[in-house]
């Protein structure tokens, strides 16, 4: 108790000493007033709401008038100087003050300011004096002039020039205060005659006027009560509008100054007329101007009727943001500030969110009430976002509440929840931190609910989760691998959901499962499907008149059966299918479709009855024209080259003569020939093989040449012949690539560093060569090929070195090309008769033995 006494008791001591300094100094400005007058309140345990201090010091004049009403001049006395003093604290009425002033101002006018009295000046500085001070000596002068004099070790008087106690100094307090109310006189005749110049006078003297009246408000703050109390802030917010850029920025400038002074400044700037406009205009401006507007907003924005104000200005937020990012420190933090301010206001932070600021609105869903964050959820959804924004929006901590709304009890939240997450989901960094902070359960919950009574929700969960699956698919390496489904359960649940919905589920579904077959679970989820019987629900998607349905159904089609085993597809894929895949092929206007289908065609089992139906139906065909498709260039065109010439494969093989037949007779053989140049590395490896096997043929397809009479040759040109298969030959008839002209590009072909596209090339170039012909192998010396086979002697690929030794074996029968080549042969098979395995060496060992190095080299073979 006694501590309490004893704070009371010296809080109250406190606040004598400030009220005593504030009437001897008389220039206190309102911060000190406000300040005393907040100590006083707190003292007397009253309220420091502006209402109740202006009663109490309503009550306060009236005890001074019965104190002078009861001859109690002292106490009054007393009253009137506390009163002096609060009254410039912003609880008094400020009537009263204008009163005062146009009191004063009125009685001025008309007149010029005034030259100072010879008595206002320091006889040391020469200049009129501030604090002036009394010395020993009764001479004044300026309290820091002759604070200096004594410092320099002077003790005589400056202008008597007699010895003075140096301790002494004696504030003037009559001096000071005439010297005031002259300045405060010339001040009332300037800040009356400024503002007619400001109105309408020359953009120079305007400039000049405005240098002034920056300086009077600048000096003291009751200087700017009078700007205020003379109207400016109309004027002032006019100027804003000016051509000249520093006739602005001084207007901003003194604009900020009188707002910073009290609320109602605050309130008087942003009523005038598009006064918000013109400050957020000059945001827009160069930085120094920008900077101003901008430290005037964030005062403004103090206020909270303001605040709501400024919220209505177009474009206000943009330009905010904008600083927000610039490199100026002390900009970008005053437009947080600013922002954070404003963003009291549901609107503002949606306005701040669609021009990609999101901190507020992410609060606000994070602890905001229910319905304001079920406002915020749906901005979420509904505005438009970049990558970079949505990927900000989870990092910043949305993903977190918008979980607990999807969770929530009430549907109408898991709707706006769920149309959030699908807003944001598409990315794939997005989609793989949903599946890892939780959210499938909620969201396959979702999706099995029937009973739902909202098909639109259900929708937006499938296309969620679609998204989420496709995210699977972009995995780093590096990273903990996540997967959307693992259980065959799980995978078959969602899969017969395709058998019990709509066409835009049944889409989001299909899509989902073929992006999980080329996740980092493919083969798993590819093997299960095919398990589940899945091909027989997409055969008969294939047919579904929706485009979009049908399209990712053979899209995911392709996809099983691209390592499938023949079971599964020769016991659902009928002629019907083969003919539906046909019929898409020909009619769709969908590459990626077309790809597809004819990718499906690739893949299917390589088996006599299947081939005959796609013959039947006209594949031969259909592949041609997929083939010489000028309009293909695309990828997936690109895409639907590649699969063409894949499929092309089954229809080639030399066991069966009649197809090839067809095939030629399309005039295909040539557009193979051009594929091996233009086509990507699996159409060329493809297009090889097809050439390979037209080539299997040709012995026994070319005609043999005619016999002729001894004086023949005396009569016409002799025939020359095929110097490989010793007839007459050609692409249509017997389907030989040297008359297609296919050599040179199989050549190239050797030299490339995918090796099944040089075992397919070197494939078809050793159907040229065998032990019983040896035209062939003079041929590809002729065509330099033998170099680029010997090369394939370091390949990596086994196979491929197997297949080389062949050829080489063959070639190296005629004596010519062992002399010319056997050289540059020889290492590479000795390496591989030291390193391969027991039958890659016997390969090699007969290779050495032709070039009679064997013997020389036997060292090497243990």
């Amino acid at each position: 108790m006694l501590n309490a006494e004893y704070r009371a008791a010296a809080m109250e001591e406190d606040i004598l000493a400030k009220i005593q300094l504030g009437i001897e100094e008389r220039n206190t400005d309102r911060a000190y007033a406000n300040n005393l007058l907040d100590h006083i309140s707190k003292a007397v345990g009253i309220s420091t709401e502006q209402s109740e201090l202006k009663k109490e010091i309503e009550e306060l004049k009236r005890e001074r008038e019965d104190a002078t009403m009861s001859n109690g001049l002292a106490d009054a006395t007393q009253m009137e100087q506390v009163i002096a003093l609060l009254e410039k604290a912003d609880a008094t009425c400020p009537e009263e003050k204008e009163k005062e002033y146009f009191r004063k101002r009125n009685s001025l006018g008309g007149r010029k300011p005034l030259e100072p009295l010879q008595s206002f000046y320091c006889p040391i500085t020469l200049a009129v004096m501030v604090d002036p001070v009394e010395t020993s000596s009764c001479r004044t002068f300026e309290r820091s002039a002759i604070e200096k004099w004594y410092a320099e070790g002077n003790n005589l008087c400056p202008l008597t020039m007699i010895p003075v106690n140096t301790s002494v100094l004696k504030p003037n307090k009559t001096l000071r205060q005439s010297i005031e109310e002259w300045k405060n006189r010339n001040t009332i005749i300037t800040v009356a005659t400024i503002k007619p110049i400001l109105q309408a006078g020359e953009e120079q003297e305007m400039l000049q006027s405005l240098c002034k009246l920056q300086d009077i408000c600048i000096e003291k703050e009751l200087h700017r009560d009078w700007v205020t109390m003379e109207e400016y802030i109309p004027v002032l917010i006019g100027l804003l509008n000016a051509k000249n850029r520093e006739i602005r920025m001084k207007a901003l400038f003194i604009l900020f100054m009188l707002a910073k002074d009290s609320e109602d400044n605050k309130e008087r700037i942003a009523k005038v007329d598009k006064a918000l406009e013109s400050i957020v205009r000059s945001l827009a401006r160069q930085i120094g101007e920008s900077k101003l507007a901008l430290q005037l907003l964030l005062e403004l924005s103090r206020s909270i009727i303001v605040r709501d104000s400024i919220g209505t200005v177009q474009g206000y937020v943009l330009l905010l943001v904008a600083i927000l990012g610039s490199d100026d420190i002390e900009a970008a933090k005053d437009a947080e500030e600013l922002l954070e301010n404003l963003s009291v206001l549901d609107q503002n932070v949606i306005l701040m969110a669609k021009a990609s600021h999101f901190k507020p609105l992410i609060r606000l869903l994070s602890s905001g009430p229910e319905n304001v964050r079920m406002i915020m959820a749906e901005t979420l959804s509904e505005i438009e976002l970049t990558d970079h924004n949505k990927l900000s929006i989870f990092e910043d901590g949305a993903l977190s509440p918008l979980l607990q709304l999807l969770s929530n009890g009430d549907l109408q939240m898991k709707k706006v929840a769920v149309k959030a997450l699908l807003h944001l989901s598409n990315l794939p960094q997005n989609g793989l931190r949903m599946i890892r902070e939780g959210a499938v359960g909620p969201l396959f919950e979702l999706l099995y609910c029937h009973s739902l009574s909202s098909a639109t929700l259900r929708e937006q969960v499938a296309a969620t989760i679609m998204h989420l699956a496709i995210s699977t698919t972009l995995q780093e390496a590096d990273q903990e691998q996540v997967f959307l489904l693992e259980s065959e359960e799980d995978i078959f649940k969602l899969f017969s959901l395709i058998s019990l919905t709509g066409p835009d589920i049944q889409k989001s579904i299909l899509i989902t499962f073929h992006a999980m077959c080329q996740s980092p679970s493919r083969f798993d989820i590819r093997m299960k499907l095919r398990q589940l019987s899945a091909v027989q629900v997409l055969v008969q998607l294939c047919e579904v008149n929706n485009h979009t349905v049908r399209t990712n159904a053979v899209k995911l089609f392709h996809c099983l059966a691209e390592d499938g085993d023949d079971r599964t597809f020769l016991e659902h894929v009928g002629q019907r299918c083969i003919e539906t895949l046909l019929r898409i092929i020909e009619t769709s206007n969908d590459a990626e479709e077309i790809a597809a289908a004819m990718g499906i065609i690739t893949n299917l089992p390589k088996e006599t009855r299947l081939n005959q139906w796609l013959v039947d139906a006209g594949a031969i065909q259909t592949i041609f024209t997929c083939l010489t498709d000028g309009t293909k260039n695309t990828f997936h065109n690109r895409q639907v080259i590649e699969n063409a010439v894949g499929a092309l494969c089954r229809f080639t093989i030399s066991t069966n003569q009649e197809w090839q037949k067809r095939v030629a007779e399309t005039g295909i053989i040539p557009v193979l020939v051009q594929l091996l140049v233009s086509g990507t590395a699996s159409t060329r490896q493809n297009a090889a093989i097809s050439l390979k096997q037209f080539s299997e043929s040709s012995s026994s397809l070319s005609r043999p040449m005619k016999k002729h009479g001894i004086f023949h040759c005396c009569l016409a040109t002799p025939d020359t012949g095929c110097p490989v298969h010793l007839g007459i030959c050609t692409v249509d008839s017997s389907f030989c690539i040297l008359e297609a002209n296919a050599l040179e590009p199989l050549i190239r072909m050797l030299g490339e560093s995918n090796p099944g596209s040089c075992e397919a090339s070197l494939d078809a170039i050793l159907t040229l060569i065998d032990s019983e012909r040896q035209g062939g192998s003079e041929v590809l010396a002729e065509a330099n090929a033998i170099l680029p086979i010997i090369k394939l002697l370091s390949s990596s690929s086994d196979r491929l070195q197997e297949k080389t030794l062949i050829a080489l074996e063959r070639i190296f029968q005629l004596e010519q090309l062992k002399k010319k080549y056997g050289n540059s042969a020889q290492m590479p098979l000795v390496e591989i008769a030291q390193k391969k395995n027991s039958h890659m060496k016997s390969l090699a060992a007969k290779v050495l033995a032709q070039l009679n190095e064997l013997g020389k080299q036997s060292s090497y073979f243990g």
